[in-house]
């Protein structure tokens, strides 16, 4: 595990928490939270694909709908409990976001190679909690996971 300055680490649990509420409700335990160069978060969100049937409510993409308008995104960091995908990844660029720290990256790996060519600085922590939350969801449920990043179902499989 990388350590985590105490600012960072703060962010980190942040976006945890919203890992752990999204499982609560349901949903795929992915969180992520977005702070000022001072430390303090300033937007949290959670994966609520599953819970509202939208496709687009990753948890960075609902942390920065969180956030609603600034100017000050290119002063912000942002944390996720896991490696952003595509989708999310492309949001922090389009946002100007220098900087994302990311929970881990063993179960899935996102679009980071991406986010490094535009310039954003990764920090990739492999933190315990965060992979014990996604190896245990992955493992109790293959198939909302699958749907989640986009893994077609097996032959005779019922789609939702």
């Amino acid at each position: 595990m990388t350590p985590l300055a105490p600012n960072d680490r703060t962010l980190l649990d942040a976006a945890i928490e919203q890992a752990r509420k999204s499982l609560s409700e349901g949903g795929i335990p992915i969180g992520s939270a977005l702070a000022t160069p001072d430390g303090k978060v300033v937007a949290s969100g959670h994966n609520q694909r599953v819970q509202t049937g939208d496709t687009t409510a990753h948890a960075e993409v609902s942390c920065i709908r969180a956030a609603g308008r600034r100017r000050d995104w290119h002063t912000l960091t942002l944390a996720s409990t896991l490696s952003p995908c595509i989708m999310c990844s492309g949001t922090a660029i389009l946002h100007r976001i220098p900087r994302v720290i990311i929970g881990e990256n063993r179960t899935f790996k996102g679009a980071e190679s991406l986010m490094s060519a535009e310039g954003v600085e990764l920090q990739v922590v492999q933190d315990a909690v965060c992979i014990e939350l996604m190896e245990t969801f992955i493992r109790e449920h293959p198939d909302l996971w699958n749907e989640d990043i986009g893994i077609p179902p097996e032959p005779g499989d019922q789609a939702p």
